[in-house]
């Protein structure tokens, strides 16, 4: 199972998230490192992790603004793998992010216009894809009549059918929070009933526990925040969870 670091980017820094309430998000006070710049953060989870692949939330491009590409390049230069939630809306933004140094492309539930930009991604860049079931206390978050009022279940099942070869469950209400991501079981469904498909996790992992739970529950990638700035999770404990 890999562990991915996330950069919550707000402003040109790397943030706090909180449950997914946005204005009240400010820049990280850290452990590993006494600075909030993107480059700087993730040469600290490099060097003292050993992580080199990273989930980049541009919260600005997410709320309509243009993606800070320059950012996502210069932490592709540090030799970092990318998933990137840069606020796509149609299938063909994801160009750009490609240029920029972009491995995985995430289609977010939050923002993409509806399925048929999913399944336009999914046919030209296939395993670059990444849905992001975004979930607010275990809902899917609405996102116009396009994607309908199914259960997150339905609306994951929907994605893979149109081609997502990688789902992530991310409850936004859970993120910072430390209690766990709480979407245990859904993952479990969905690694059962599509072993195909790559299922990955986040918001509010705790400490290792978690980590142990989600792994037997078929999770391939989880998302970190807090757990590393706060120290709950070290370099030991990530060895745990590090691919033979």
């Amino acid at each position: 199972m890999r562990i991915l670091p996330v950069l919550d980017l707000k402003g040109g820094q790397v943030v706090r998230g909180i449950g997914g309430r946005r204005d009240e998000y400010r820049p990280i006070v850290s452990g590993l490192i006494d600075s909030s710049a993107p480059v700087d953060v993730a040469a600290a989870f490099r060097d003292r992790l050993g992580l080199r692949e990273l989930y980049v939330a541009d919260l600005d491009a997410i709320a309509g603004a243009s993606p800070a590409r320059e950012t996502y390049t210069a932490l592709h230069a540090l030799g970092c793998d990318l998933w990137a939630d840069a606020g796509l809306r149609v299938a063909g933004q994801a160009e750009a992010l490609v240029a920029a140094g972009v491995s995985r492309v995430v289609a977010g539930l939050e923002t993409l216009a509806g399925p048929q930009e999913l399944a336009r991604l999914c046919e030209r860049y296939r395993e670059r894809v990444v849905f992001s079931l975004d979930l607010k206390e275990g809902r899917p978050l609405d996102n116009g009549p396009a994607w309908g009022t199914g259960s997150a279940w339905e609306v994951a099942s929907r994605a893979v059918e149109l081609g997502a070869s990688c789902v992530l469950v991310l409850d936004l209400a859970r993120v910072g929070g430390g209690s766990g991501t709480g979407t245990e079981e859904l993952c479990r469904r969905l690694a059962e009933a599509y072993p195909g498909v790559e299922i990955s996790a986040g918001g509010g992992v705790h400490g290792p526990d978690d980590l142990r739970r989600l792994r037997t529950c078929g999770v391939r990638a989880v998302l970190v925040a807090s757990a590393l700035h706060d120290g709950r999770l070290t370099r030991t404990d990530l060895a745990e969870f590090a691919p033979p």
